[in-house]
């Protein structure tokens, strides 16, 4: 499980981001919303990583 940090933006909606994974960010028009979207960005954001044979962060900083 990765440490993500969910906060409102100015533009009412949600911001998740997941700082292990530089530039994993997401949003949604709910926290919910947001924490739902920021799982399937790591998923992909890894699923690439592996993919082209790069190294996955570790998930504690």
């Amino acid at each position: 499980m990765r440490q993500v940090i969910v906060y409102p933006g100015e533009d009412q909606y949600w911001i998740a981001e997941c700082p292990s994974l530089p530039g994993c960010i997401s949003q949604g028009a709910t926290r919910e919303e947001a924490i739902t979207n920021i799982r399937e960005a790591i998923q992909v954001y890894i699923a690439v990583l592996e993919e082209d044979k790069l190294a996955v962060p570790s998930e504690y900083m």
